[in-house]
């Protein structure tokens, strides 16, 4: 059975909790997936990190379940947004039907790639019907760790598609590509990916 997590990348986060945060910018997506969920929606964020998504989510008037594997970055952004961050793996997703969307960014990249298909799964169960999903992935050509020690899944775009297909029937499914950095400094190939169901 593949481990829907990698324990040396929550590790990571925990270790070096504090200059990742003070790393962090806001996601520059966030303000389009802000406009098509819309005012009191409620939102299911994956890997908070620092918390400045939530923070923009909360700003625009939405209800936001802020989550993150990594206890020492949950604590950083339940102090900047002001209320509890649930400590959640991915494969801890259990909700039915309840999300008008999930917002994971830049975080689901760290799944391994053998159980990428069922957190996607889990992931569109968590919403309603015409729910919105987005989620960054870095683009490669197979699993590996960067120079930090992180995992990736580091998938292609026929990967993504199919990953996506097999995770259940989406009513859409766009994705951006582009060019973006990271906090080990390197440059890289983006999916941006948002779905509908």
């Amino acid at each position: 059975m593949v481990l829907a997590f990698d324990p040396a990348t929550i590790a990571f986060y925990d270790r070096e909790a504090v200059p990742y945060s003070n790393s962090s910018q806001r996601s520059r997506h966030i303000d389009a997936f802000i406009a098509v969920v819309g005012t009191g929606a409620k939102v299911l964020e994956l890997g908070c990190g620092a918390g400045l998504d939530a923070e923009a989510l909360l700003s625009a008037g939405i209800e936001v379940t802020a989550t993150d594997a990594s206890s020492e970055m949950a604590a950083i952004a339940s102090a900047r947004i002001g209320r509890p961050v649930r400590i959640m793996r991915f494969d801890e997703i259990s909700e039915v039907d309840v999300f008008d969307g999930v917002w994971a960014n830049a975080c689901l990249l760290h799944v391994p790639f053998g159980a990428l298909e069922s957190i996607l799964s889990a992931v569109r169960a968590s919403l309603r019907i015409g729910g919105v999903f987005y989620a960054s992935f870095k683009a490669g050509e197979g699993e590996g760790r960067d120079r930090l020690g992180r995992l990736y899944n580091f998938p292609d775009r026929i990967e993504i598609e199919r990953c996506y297909a097999c995770a259940g029937s989406w009513a859409s499914l766009s994705i951006e590509e582009g060019v973006g950095g990271g906090y080990d400094g390197v440059q890289r190939s983006w999916f941006a990916c948002t779905a509908i169901k």
